[in-house]
Formats: structure tokens, sequence, C-alpha cells
């Protein structure tokens, strides 16, 4: 049973999708995707968690995907992202819910979880490929990026010195950094493909940047110091090969309390598209077992 719809928000309208039925059996999953401005194509393995029973809800934030893209830069803020959560959430119903957040979506779970109130009713948190500080995240994408080769490296400082990233030399500069540390296996999925064809650049840029040169709205989030505050059962996950590295993960798996790691040998930064079926074996019990210490 596959539904979808429009949820009204600040005057547009934001796309979500329902595999199964949120009105019966087990507290549904509500899936934040990366980016920002990435739609949520590339999580779609994830969906087969409701072949056994667990809905799993999906949503293009607003300004991607199928979700409406105002042309008002004013709106790409985290304050944005949070209270479109809380209306998704509100709009369906998910009194109880749990929630994966991935990359940026991590940060948008994290934001969420912090503010008054919001961990009522919050099931679990996954926390994929993320961390809790933007800071220390570009420190380490920019040694990162030190190790690819020289000419590679030439032709990302220019163009983002000279305001050209949209130019097919740039693209295929990232290439080199994207088949590193985000998604390594040969052939990269089509869902996956489509997601980053769909990117809304735009918001991506005004919001963080490249990878390695955070300098957008969200340049200075840090809630490491914050994670405590957290008292909901966490799984966070992330691949060996991860440019969330351990580093700059592990400070999630110390600040929340008596949180789960689960790394993956065999992954970069998308272990669910990489490594389908263990992950979603691994997120699937672990939601199991928070479900059971919550009954």
């Amino acid at each position: 049973m596959i539904t979808d719809g429009y949820v009204p928000f600040r005057g547009h309208r934001t796309w979500y999708e329902i595999h199964g039925d949120i009105g019966r059996g087990t507290p549904p999953l509500l899936v934040l995707h990366g980016g920002p401005g990435v739609p949520h194509d590339y999580l779609t393995d994830l969906a087969h968690l409701s072949d056994d029973g667990r809905p799993v809800v999906f949503y293009d934030q607003l300004g991607c995907g199928r979700s409406d893209r105002p042309d008002d830069d004013r709106l790409w803020v985290f304050d944005t992202f949070v209270d479109e959560l809380v209306t998704v959430r509100r709009h369906l119903g998910l009194d109880r819910v749990h929630i994966l957040g991935h990359s940026w979506g991590g940060w948008l779970a994290l934001e969420y979880a912090l503010r008054a109130r919001t961990q009522q009713g919050l099931a679990s948190l996954v926390l994929a490929s993320t961390c809790p500080s933007l800071p220390k995240f570009a420190i380490v994408t920019r040694a990162l990026k030190a190790l690819l080769p020289a000419d590679v490296q030439e032709a990302l400082d220019r163009h983002e010195r000279e305001g050209t990233t949209d130019s097919e030399e740039y693209q295929a500069a990232s290439f080199a950094y994207v088949t590193r540390y985000l998604y390594r296996r040969e052939p990269i999925p089509e869902n996956v493909m489509n997601a980053e064809a769909e990117q809304n650049r735009h918001l991506y840029d005004l919001m963080q940047g490249p990878e390695w040169n955070v300098t957008g709205t969200i340049k200075d989030w840090d809630v490491t110091d914050r994670l405590g505050e957290i008292v909901v059962p966490t799984l966070v996950t992330s691949g060996r090969y991860d440019e969330m590295t351990t580093a700059i993960v592990e400070p999630l798996v110390e600040g929340i309390r008596d949180s789960e790691w689960v790394v993956f040998d065999n992954s970069a930064h998308l272990a669910m598209s990489e490594e389908p079926e263990r992950y979603r074996e691994i997120v699937g019990e672990f939601l199991g077992r928070a479900d059971r210490a919550q009954a």
C-alpha cells in the first residue's frame, strides 16, 4: 500500500509518500533526506522496511523534489525545516514516530529533537552518516579534499574562486570526491543518480556550500554540548569510508546516553544504498528493540 499527497506549509506544498498503513501496527519510520536540497529518492531502499509491517514515510523538503520550490532565499534556514517537520508530523497524525535522518537530515533530526517538547512521542532516532558540528565537519572534509589528486583540487579551487561551480569541469572534479567518500560501488544506482541530478544547488550553496568549504547559513551550527539532552533510544550509523569520519561521528555516541553505533565496512556515505539488506536488518532490529522497551 503506497499513498502520497501534499501537506500545506507556509502557503506552499510539501510532498509526502507513505509505504504501509500508518493507522495500524508499529510506529512508523519518518525519513529525513540529506542535502540540503537533495530529494528523498536515494533513500527509497528503506521503503522495504514496510514489508514487515512498519510504515515508512518519506517527504521531499521544501525547495526540492516534488515539493514546491519557492523563490525566497529567506526561507533557507534551520527554522523553516524544523517547522516543516512539525507540520508534516501533525498533518499525517504521527503521534508516535521513529525518525531517521541522513547527513543534513541528521542535523535536522538533532535540531528538531533538541527543541522544546519535540521529544514527546519520539520513539527513537536513527542518525545516519551525520555529526553534531558543522565547523568540525568542514575541517574534516577539507582534509579529505586535500587527499584528492592535485589537478582535481586545482579545478575545484579555481571554479569556486571564479564562481563557476556549474561548469562541467567542476562537476567532474567533484565526482572524484563523490566516488571516494560518498558512494564507492559501481554502477551508481539510478535512484541515487536521479536524486543528485535533481538537487537544488542554489538552496544547497546558500545553506551549506561545497562539502569542504562550508560558508552557508548553517556554517556555525554545533550542538555537541547539548547531546546529553537527547533521552530517546538512538542508533548512529556510518560507513568505513564515509566523509563523516570517526573523529566527527564519535562525539554523537559519546554525547547521547546509551546510544548504539554501527559502522558499515563496505560503505561510504550511503550505507543504506551500498549495503541495503544489512542496513535494513540493523535498523529494523533497532526499531523493534525500541518499540519493545517502551511497550
